[in-house]
């Protein structure tokens, strides 16, 4: 719905509120009409609220499908990414910002698919953050709403991934390694991928 619908929609509530008032006849008191217009008011503030609701509904879409057309969509997700290297918490602002979180794969396809787009959007080279973390407790990795993780991909065969212990409490996905992940310092500045839900 654009501002023209919206101007047409708030005329034909004006109208009918205009109209509900006129025929309210002369003879009635005064009572009865201050309470008509008080209930078609209150009727105007609530289609005004709706309509503020859907507009707000509508620009949120239009942001997500901007970030869609930037970065790419992945099984039910967008993804976009950043190639500016920032530590695990400044990535995960950065991506809260923006209204996503940093991407969380919960599947092998979809970890699959997050390793092709990283290679082709930051390189072949590079590795990023993933929202998954041990801060809190060393050994319980979780996403970035403190969920368990369910779906890990640790390169096992060479270093047994994790490995750092206590001073690396943060994972990140590699593309020298296949999408392999590992863990890392948290203090450590690597590109991410922003995931955002889509509605």
């Amino acid at each position: 719905m654009d501002s023209r619908d919206v101007f047409i929609m708030l005329c034909v509530v004006l109208l009918a509120a205009h109209s509900t008032l006129q025929q309210d006849s002369p003879k009635k008191k005064n009572g009865r009409k201050d309470a008509a217009l008080n209930a078609v008011i209150e009727e105007m503030k609530k289609q005004i609220n709706d309509i503020v609701q859907e507009l707000t509904l509508l620009k949120e879409q239009q942001a997500l499908q901007t970030v869609c057309l930037r970065g790419t969509k992945i099984i039910g997700k967008c993804f976009l990414a950043d190639a500016v290297k920032k530590t695990y918490h400044a990535a995960s602002e950065d991506c809260i910002a923006k209204g996503g979180s940093l991407s969380t794969p919960v599947t092998g396809d979809q970890n699959d698919a997050l390793h092709d787009y990283v290679r082709q959007s930051i390189g072949p080279d590079e590795h990023i953050w993933l929202g998954a973390n041990d801060i809190v407790t060393d050994g319980l990795w979780v996403d970035q709403s403190g969920s368990s993780v369910r779906f890990k991909n640790w390169e096992t065969e060479i270093t047994l991934q994790p490995d750092g212990g206590r001073g690396q409490n943060c994972a990140v996905l590699s593309t020298t390694a296949n999408g392999k992940w590992f863990d890392e310092s948290c203090r450590a500045e690597k590109a991410s991928v922003c995931e955002f839900n889509i509605v």
